[in-house]
């Protein structure tokens, strides 16, 4: 069995993938090149999606685009300066929407054992009160809107998850909290949410220290691979060996796969928050404004509202915007997040399928991978993480690992 590997990548994926690995028995070595905890595992909403088995790759998501562009009010942005990036992937978006019902096979499984996986990270790490299974609103401002949002969740694939109309009680106390008493809405009733992200990342870090890993602060820029061993190569030239690598850098892992030759077209997907880091805000499990598509979350330190998705370059600047416009949207509804909230924008690592890439690379035996889960990797990190280490130790896979191949890209799909 391996001894030792290398994890490239500190998001949620990587914190949770070593933290498996050393719980095997695998020395691992987290490299991070932002100690901050600034990336997308950091800035989301802190929602377990486990409801969201449809796949975006798919003919209606695509036909609705123009409505959705942030020009016309909605939360979708395609700078123009970026296009070189996002039109190929749009492309190859449309190509995967024929496919959507393979999508929803292979988001599936992944789904339905990302609650009980989840449950056991937190229970491991004697942090249970951060995992709330408490479900989450989706709201709707007008009659319209209202009827169309229902028969549309009606219809879809929600795997395990379950929903239900608000009842008068929650809309009476929703209607008591927000200027713009929603028209309708559902809650989902087993859906979840952590409560506290940047805690979450400590703790994890702390555990996988205490249990002989070790966190450094580098950036890989290159994989090297030579007679069937891949090395992670720093930038300096420095060159790290060890049994495994995997490759969990987020929207970075692209580049690194590249770099031996594996096509990975995977985008920046950025996404911008509002962070209120005090609020009277109640303990509500979070708000989907469906109509803003804005969703409101309260954690432990505060009150967050989030949006949008911008297609394009992960090193582009943040445009001010998106910023304002959720300020516009924080006003309408009357939120308490007010003009001292943090700012955030961050890129979540997308491939054209919206369908993760976890598996064992063909190029060397010792590189293993798991990157590319778009909106679900707060969702999937703990059922990932136990696939790479089932893969690392030659345990059998708790599910087939096929649909998440990168190689499903080698031919321009």
């Amino acid at each position: 069995m391996s001894k030792n590997a290398v994890v490239i990548g500190g998001g949620i994926i990587g914190l949770c993938t070593a933290m498996a690995l050393s719980r095997r028995g695998i020395e691992a070595t987290v490299i991070e090149a932002d100690s901050a905890h600034r990336a997308a595992s950091w800035g989301n909403a802190g929602h377990v999606a486990i409801e969201q088995v449809e796949p975006l790759a798919s003919w209606p998501m695509i036909r609705s685009a123009p409505r959705r562009l942030f020009s016309a009010g909605g939360a979708l942005a395609l700078p123009i300066r970026d296009a070189a990036k996002w039109l190929p992937f749009a492309l190859r978006m449309a190509g995967a929407a024929g496919r959507v019902q393979a999508g929803r096979a292979a988001l599936d499984p992944l789904l339905a054992g990302a609650m009980p996986a989840w449950r056991e990270l937190v229970a491991s790490l004697d942090q249970r009160s951060w995992l709330k299974e408490t479900g989450h609103y989706v709201l709707w401002e007008s009659a319209a809107s209202a009827a169309a949002g229902l028969d549309a969740w009606r219809r879809a694939d929600t795997g395990t998850a379950r929903f239900r109309p608000i009842d008068d009680e929650e809309r009476a106390q929703l209607a008591s909290l927000l200027a713009r008493p929603p028209a309708g809405g559902i809650r989902f009733e087993n859906t979840g949410q952590v409560a506290d992200l940047k805690g979450l990342a400590r703790v994890l870090e702390e555990n996988l220290c205490s249990a002989g890993g070790t966190i450094r602060t580098a950036r890989v820029t290159a994989l090297a691979v030579e007679d069937d061993t891949a090395r992670a190569v720093l930038e300096g030239g420095e060159q790290v060996t060890a049994d495994l690598v995997v490759v969990s850098a987020g929207v970075r892992s692209g580049a690194l796969m590249r770099s031996i030759g594996v096509h990975a077209p995977i985008i920046a997907e950025r996404g911008y928050h509002l962070h209120a880091r005090r609020s009277d805000w109640p303990d509500l499990p979070p708000l989907v404004f469906e109509d803003r598509s804005m969703i409101v979350t309260r954690f432990d330190d505060g009150l967050r509202a989030a949006s949008f998705v911008e297609l394009g370059d992960v090193d582009s600047p943040p445009d001010p915007r998106k910023w304002q416009r959720l300020r516009t949207h924080v006003s309408a509804l009357g939120l308490p997040i007010g003009a001292d909230a943090v700012e955030w924008m961050g890129a979540r690592p997308t491939l054209p399928d919206y369908i993760p890439a976890i598996g064992r690379s063909r190029r060397a035996a010792n590189l293993l991978y798991a990157f590319g889960h778009q909106h679900l990797g707060l969702t999937l990190a703990p059922i990932t993480a136990g696939l790479v280490a089932a893969m690392a130790t030659g345990a059998p896979a708790p599910l087939d690992l096929a649909p998440y191949d990168i190689e499903r890209f080698a031919k321009g799909r």
